[in-house]
This record gives C-alpha cells, sequence and structure tokens, in this order.
C-alpha cells in the first residue's frame, strides 16, 4: 500500500541483537508493524522504547500507553481510579475470589496478554470449583491470571486514529452455538473453521440509539485519553441487559489487516484502506518524537 502510494519502502526485521536499531535511525518514518520479538510479545513495548530513542517518528502508541493497556489490572485500576465503568475484578491470591458475595459467571484471562491469547470458551466460569481450576490453567500457560465479572450483552467498539473517531461496530453472537459463550475468544478471531469463528459476526457501523452511542462515545474517549492514545487504538465494551456500557479492553495498535475491525471502521467511515494506512502515517509524522537523536536520513525515505 506504501509502495503504491509512491513512498520508498525498505523492511526492516526487529532481532533481540539491535542490529537493526541503526537502519532504523537512518529512515523518515518507521511503520511499527512489531507485536514481539523471537516469540516473546512483551517485547513489542521494547521495540517502540527503542524507537523512542532513535528520534525518528513512528506509527502507533508509546512504549508507556502499550505497557499500560496490556497490563490489564493496572489498566483496569487506573480507569477505575477516574470513574470509568469498569467490571469488578480481581488477580487471583490463593486461587479464591476476595469476598464471599463473588459475582458468577466470571471470565480469566492472562494478565499480560492481548489479541484473545489465552481466551476459550473454559474462560468463563460459574463455580468457585471452576474458578481455582481454570485460574490455575492460565497461570501454568500464561504467567499471572486476572479475574473479571462476565458481563452479558452486546460488544460494541470504537476506533480511534488521530483525531478522528470511527464508527461503533458490533460482533453479532447470533450464529453461536447455544451452548457456547458469546465471547471474542482465541479461535473466533483466527480459526476461520471454528465455531467460534463462524459465530462470531462483526457489524459496522453498530446499530445503536444516539443516546447509547453518545455514552459509549464519551467513555471511550476519556478511556483513550488515559492511556495516552495517540497513533491508532481500540475500546471495547460489553453493553448490558440494562444498557449500561462496561469497558472491557482498551487495545494500542489493533491488527491492520484489510479483514479486520479498524479497516471495517475505516471503511464505513467512507475510508479506503489505502486512505487508512495514509491517515496513520500523517498522524505519526504530527506526533512530537522524543528528539533525543538527531537521526541522519540516508537511503531510505518515505515521503
Amino acid at each position: 500500500m506504501l509502495l503504491a502510494a509512491g513512498h520508498d519502502v525498505v523492511r526492516i526485521a526487529t532481532r533481540p541483537d539491535l542490529e537493526w536499531f541503526d537502519a532504523a535511525r537512518q529512515t523518515d518514518l518507521v511503520f511499527n508493524l512489531c507485536e514481539g520479538v523471537a516469540g516473546v510479545s512483551r517485547m513489542e513495548y521494547a521495540v517502540a522504547s527503542a524507537l523512542e530513542l532513535t528520534g525518528v517518528p513512528y506509527t502507533g502508541c508509546s512504549p508507556w500507553t502499550m505497557t499500560v493497556c496490556h497490563r490489564k489490572p493496572l489498566l483496569n485500576a487506573a480507569l477505575r481510579d477516574l470513574g470509568l465503568p469498569i467490571p469488578p475484578s480481581f488477580v487471583p491470591d490463593g486461587r479464591r475470589p476476595p469476598r464471599a458475595d463473588w459475582p458468577f459467571p466470571s471470565i480469566v484471562k492472562p494478565a499480560a496478554e492481548d489479541a484473545s491469547i489465552g481466551i476459550d470458551q473454559g474462560s468463563v466460569v460459574t463455580t468457585p470449583q471452576e474458578l481455582e481450576r481454570r485460574i490455575a490453567h492460565v497461570e501454568a500457560l500464561h504467567g499471572t491470571a486476572f479475574v473479571q465479572r462476565y458481563v452479558t450483552g452486546r460488544e460494541i467498539a470504537v476506533g480511534f486514529v488521530g483525531s478522528h473517531t470511527l464508527p461503533l461496530s458490533e460482533i453479532d453472537f447470533s450464529r453461536m452455538p447455544g451452548d457456547a459463550w458469546p465471547i471474542v475468544s482465541f479461535s473466533a478471531k483466527w480459526h476461520e473453521d471454528s465455531p467460534d469463528y463462524i459465530g462470531t459476526e462483526p457489524r459496522c457501523p453498530a446499530r445503536v440509539d444516539d443516546a447509547l452511542a453518545t455514552r459509549i462515545l464519551e467513555i471511550a474517549r476519556a478511556a483513550w485519553q488515559a492511556v495516552e492514545g495517540r497513533g491508532y487504538g481500540r475500546v471495547d465494551f460489553r453493553i448490558d441487559e440494562d444498557g449500561h456500557p462496561w469497558v472491557l479492553e482498551v487495545n494500542p495498535n489493533p491488527d491492520l489487516s484489510t479483514d479486520a475491525g479498524l479497516a471495517r471502521m475505516a471503511r464505513a467511515y467512507g475510508w479506503t484502506y489505502g486512505d487508512l494506512v495514509e491517515q496513520i502515517v500523517r498522524t505519526a509524522l504530527e506526533t512530537p518524537t522524543s528528539a533525543l537523536t538527531t537521526p541522519t536520513h540516508a537511503g531510505v525515505t518515505l515521503t
């Protein structure tokens, strides 16, 4: 897409040896698509931190925003302190709920993953015994677990690109098997032949009345500002049976595939996929850099 728009583009692979760092310093802009290094997702923040040191503009969110948003307990505490609607949650200690009247059903997630990693139909639990087993499962595979009250109802997302707020999108769960929980699991995102994938149909724009849309957008903007969101991102909600929105996630640098949620929102906004990419580039160029170094621009250019 960038090549078609007339830019000079070079792909730079990130590795732990940092040999890529000097190559990045020679560019006019880095389109940051890194989601980890050598299979380690937490290195995504380290790469963004290194890009800060280059002084070169780069697309997407800052490493601070990534760190806050990908640590679910930290994000939830920060948003709750601002008075935003966050479902009750806790980090397990001794594998027991923090109080006797803890609400069920609950959902158990890895505390520091994104892209629905570690989320499947077994993530939703309805008894203390199921909760203990699922916590042990998550801790064994992903480290710290995070437990949250499960909110039934509609799933709505708000997308941001620079100063633009994109149309609301919804996941339609009506085709989910009758005995399945309506959640966006890992399979729902990545396994096209799975019942979860078939049963989670995105719709954009979402059919939401004006009053509810206004409330969702108000909360989404407050959450995005709270994490100092920039570049592009998405805020995910559940709307409960009484019509109250609850923030589930704030997603920095969400998937930019042509069939992913942000691209779908952009089309509903009237942008082509090329427009979306170009807007992300323009936003990055307009964002002040750390300027700790003065890069030299030679060889690789993006104009």
